[in-house]
């Protein structure tokens, strides 16, 4: 997944008209563009159109390197697209996330699972790879609850959901990065929410934190996390 900053940093990086035009100049060419082929597409000098093509190359929209197929002499620097997706959302979504967990809950459904029930498996799975992909890469050792509050808020940070400690026993989610899907299928959204966070806690050994749902009204997220264990009904613990 591109980080925030770097897709923020693309994005500024287009917002400038000769980069945005020789960009989509080379989209288009469907070849490696040399710089005198991108100065002439925007109608500028050879030494301009280098300078902002480095510019695209850094944003990573861009990858630059020297054509020496069937060349004699100095080989001619080309620049093609970067084959990198970049997507930005303010508050921040993630539609990619529920994607994955119906793509495998479909692949791999078993003949007496119900397509919800299926679903719901495969986003406990999801958060319980998330949480033990966590616990691997900071090796926190036991987790109490404010603890594990704390190293679950940071995972979800960088899931969208805009975390907030209400209370050192208390994170509410101040996002739903699934809308507008949410808003389309509310129960569903909201039970794979649930059980993606309880699969997280899971993976991250957070014993002592729930995931427990918020009663409407409510803003953002229809699940916060507590201190204490309240497991949804029927849901046994995920496996990482």
């Amino acid at each position: 997944m591109t980080s925030e900053r770097a897709t923020i940093r693309a994005v500024a990086a287009l917002d400038e008209d000769l980069r945005h035009g020789m960009y989509a100049f080379i989209r288009d060419a469907h070849h490696p563009v040399t710089r005198e082929e991108a100065a002439a597409a925007v109608g500028i000098s050879r030494k301009l159109a280098a300078f902002h093509l480095d510019k695209l190359v850094a944003a990573g929209l861009l990858r630059a390197r020297y054509e020496t197929a069937g060349k004699v002499g100095r080989a001619p620097k080309v620049y093609e697209p970067a084959g990198t997706d970049f997507a930005i959302s303010i508050p921040p979504r993630r539609p990619d996330v529920l994607g994955s967990i119906l793509l495998d809950a479909v692949s791999s459904a078993a003949p007496e699972e119900t397509a919800r029930d299926a679903a719901l498996r495969a986003a406990g799975q999801h958060g319980a790879e998330a949480g033990a992909a966590e616990r691997a890469r900071i090796r926190p050792g036991r987790l109490g609850t404010e603890r594990g509050l704390t190293v679950a808020g940071a995972v979800l940070a960088r899931h969208g959901f805009e975390p907030s400690r209400e209370t050192p026993a208390c994170v509410r989610l101040r996002n739903c990065p699934f809308r507008p899907l949410a808003s389309r299928a509310p129960d569903l959204v909201c039970g794979l929410t649930r059980r993606f966070l309880t699969g997280l806690l899971d993976g991250l050994g957070a014993s002592g934190v729930s995931a427990t749902p918020v009663t409407p009204p409510f803003e953002g997220c229809c699940v916060e996390l507590r201190g204490g264990r309240n497991r949804p009904s029927g849901d046994p613990p995920a496996r990482s």
